[in-house]
């Protein structure tokens, strides 16, 4: 298509959540409760580990950016998709769905790696209990943290300054509740073929590399467990993998969700549902996850009811 023919649109326009007009209140109140939930569990477990010195560990101190960065993942879409369904103003102006991306990416991105990276602190914790302090040291966690945001960061913006590069047609309705980054590449004018074959290569490594990693560590936590008598400390170590392993799973069987509906060529209102269940129901349950499995969390949660207690006596 000619350049004339093509224009830089200033704004795009979110057609939201395939919900009734009349069922728009009731939405409304549900996702507004899943965000607040969202935000105060994870920054409970942010203050939890802050507070009580019994968490002061490698696996809590990742645990604590992980629950940081799904408060912000949550936050890069659904306050927006709460605005659109209360003023019904479904426009977002170009630079904001540009902004949205690139803040939606990075916080997956680190949401993958630390996965992968507190599967290797239990791989060390159980496999090398007499060298954990020693290998998991505050230099390599701040190390590994560290990567983590960088290779996000450049993961992140290498996809938004390829998209920034594209023209867009006179069609600007995006059939989803955020800028989604397919659904961009599809309303392009532009040859998209750097596009999609940097998220195919870029996008398998971020993903690939990060799950092999986990279930390598997992493997050799399972041959561990099998040869060697479960001690108190393995059997502690070992204790918090439960919560870890359903975080794994509850992540990535929902970006399994999500590539299978959009692959399948399945119906866009089931594309939408997985994209909720990634972005909204996920960051809400880990919280709970953590509190309910985990006992050193339960025992942090409920000292600081207690002393919050004394000291309203």
């Amino acid at each position: 298509m000619r350049r004339e023919n093509q224009s830089h649109v200033s704004e795009f326009l979110l057609l939201g959540l395939p919900i009734w007009p009349e069922q728009q209140g009731m939405f409304f109140a549900l996702f507004l409760a899943m965000y607040l939930t969202t935000v105060l569990g994870n920054l409970l477990i942010i203050l939890l580990i802050r507070l009580d010195p019994r968490l002061h560990t490698p696996m809590y101190f990742f645990l604590s950016h992980l629950a940081l960065t799904d408060v912000s993942f949550s936050s890069v879409t659904v306050p927006k998709m709460l605005m659109i369904m209360q003023t019904q103003d479904q426009s977002i102006p170009y630079a904001e769905c540009i902004t949205q991306i690139y803040f939606f990416i990075f916080f997956a991105c680190i949401d993958n790696l630390l996965l992968a990276v507190m599967a290797y602190d239990r791989y060390v914790a159980i496999c090398h209990p007499l060298h954990y302090a020693i290998i998991m040291r505050d230099e390599l966690c701040i190390c590994l943290l560290a990567v983590s945001w960088l290779l996000s960061c450049a993961y992140a913006l290498t996809h938004t300054l390829l998209l920034a590069q594209l023209y867009f047609c006179s069609d600007s309705i995006i059939p989803h509740f955020f800028c989604d980054y397919a659904a961009l590449l599809k309303l392009s004018c532009s040859d998209t073929s750097l596009n999609e074959l940097v998220t195919f290569t870029a996008g398998a490594m971020i993903l690939i590399f990060p799950l092999s990693g986990i279930l390598v560590s997992y493997g050799r936590i399972g041959v561990s467990i099998l040869r060697v008598p479960c001690t108190k400390g393995i059997c502690k170590a070992l204790s918090t993998c439960g919560s870890h392993l359903s975080v794994v799973s509850l992540f990535y069987g929902t970006i399994m969700a999500l590539y299978l509906s959009s692959s399948s060529g399945q119906s866009q209102d089931k594309d939408i549902i997985a994209s909720v269940m990634y972005t909204v129901v996920t960051p809400m349950l880990n919280p709970f996850i953590y509190s309910l499995r985990n006992r050193d969390m339960t025992l942090a949660l409920g000292s600081l009811f207690r002393n919050n207690n004394f000291f309203a006596k």
